[in-house]
């Protein structure tokens, strides 16, 4: 386990700090000083890490994205045994994982909001560009495996299988996040079946 410094350690706590306090305010409402004392220090301790709001913010951002890759990969390496069970186990993490992001969810609506804003666009496309291409890559090395053991069949298109998991687990939680009775979890599963037997040459049953 890699041993953090104190100023990585405090870098951090600030990070998480102001992740509750975007997610609870928004980020245009949300001021330094109410992050600070969320933090538990001086405002001007707080610039001496960030130069600024929009700064912080985009550290916020990056440190969900690595979580949630984190995460996901953690699910699939925990788990031995076939293709298909690791992207059911990759999945499931994603959806049951909505019982303790949903609080924080709010904060993803104000990152997308980002990407479009004339301030922070660029910089966030950029970062959502980049976060979408690594998940795509996790997915796409589970798909690319069951191929070359022969579970799956060998004319999968990798990339685009890929690109529409990712798409549909993205768009599940949001459903989830407008629909209290909505259940991610229960969707997912119904939906992975059906995508694991149109790659499989014997389809698990429904």
């Amino acid at each position: 386990m890699i041993q953090l410094s104190r100023k990585e350690e405090k870098r951090a706590l600030i990070i998480k700090a102001a992740a509750k306090v975007f997610a609870r305010r928004g980020f245009a409402s949300t001021l330094m000083a109410e992050i600070a004392i969320k933090a538990g220090i001086g405002k001007g301790t707080l610039y001496e890490y960030f130069d600024s709001k929009e700064d912080l913010f985009f550290a916020v951002f990056e440190w969900f994205v690595k979580a949630t890759e984190a995460e996901a990969k953690v699910s699939i390496s925990a788990l031995g045994g076939s293709a298909s069970e690791r992207l059911d186990a990759l999945s499931d993490s994603l959806m049951s994982s909505w019982a303790q992001m949903e609080d924080m969810y709010s904060l993803v609506m104000e990152f997308w909001s980002a990407s479009a804003s004339s301030q922070m666009r660029e910089r966030f496309k950029q970062a959502f560009k980049n976060g979408y291409s690594d998940f795509r890559q996790i997915v796409s090395i589970l798909i690319r495996d069951g191929i070359e053991r022969g579970e799956f069949q060998p004319q999968v298109d990798i990339e685009s299988v890929a690109a529409a998991l990712v798409g549909t687990w993205d768009a599940l939680l949001l459903q989830a996040w407008f629909d209290d009775d909505f259940n991610p979890l229960t969707a997912a599963r119904g939906f992975m079946t059906v995508v694991i037997n149109g790659l499989t040459a014997t389809p698990r049953k429904l």
